[in-house]
């Protein structure tokens, strides 16, 4: 029996972009069946960006280092290559893209593309040009990935993640729902392979 995991997300969350990762390595060993939705974290972030040392609720620089420093060190345990973004931006657009691409069947292949345009590349995932050519690469219609940015139905997806979120008392990204059972942020493979292990015992004990 497949094991049915939700995870609230945002693409400029860099424990998302790791949690994700962990989760699609562990996959096939789970048969995991991963529902990846969007939960906005910076709705006041402009879609053109804005230089970080500008955000006072980041701390200041040197929090941010020190931040940074743990974030790397776990992605590299985890083999993932990560740079801090310079210029932070607004992810609205790039969470309407992925209703769609779980729309087309692509979720996975654009949230990987997202996540590597952002904190690989250091691209403005913004803009609809660089969220264009991202959706390209992971198999979207350019065209039709440009009319969904527009379109009210993936808008009202988005409050529906959102209002889901609440209902189930998330207030932070990631957070994982195993079943019931709640994951919040993200951990290193090993960790997950043991909750999830766990979880999936608890599920074939009798009652």
């Amino acid at each position: 029996m497949p094991l049915r995991i939700t995870m609230f997300s945002d693409f400029i969350c860099p424990f998302c972009y790791i949690g994700f990762e962990v989760m699609l390595r562990l996959k096939p060993e789970f048969d995991i069946e991963l529902e990846w939705r969007g939960f906005q974290i910076h709705p006041e972030w402009p879609s053109e960006g804005i230089a970080v040392e500008k955000v006072r609720s980041l701390g200041d620089v040197e929090a941010r280092k020190e931040a940074w420093k743990r974030i790397s060190s776990m992605a590299e345990a985890e083999g993932l290559p990560i740079n801090a973004p310079a210029t932070l931006t607004n992810s609205r657009r790039a969470l309407l893209g992925c209703e769609l691409a779980r729309e087309k069947g692509k979720a996975e292949e654009f949230e990987r593309r997202v996540y590597q345009a952002y904190f690989v590349e250091g691209a403005n995932i913004g803009d609809a040009r660089t969220l264009s050519a991202c959706a390209s690469d992971a198999g979207l219609d350019a065209a039709e990935f440009a009319r969904a940015l527009d379109d009210p139905r993936y808008d009202l997806r988005l409050k529906n993640n959102a209002l889901a979120a609440n209902q189930r008392g998330v207030t932070g990204v990631p957070t994982f729902f195993i079943g019931e059972f709640a994951l919040s942020g993200a951990q290193s493979t090993e960790t997950t392979r043991m909750i999830l292990n766990r979880v999936r015992k608890l599920a074939a004990a009798p009652e």
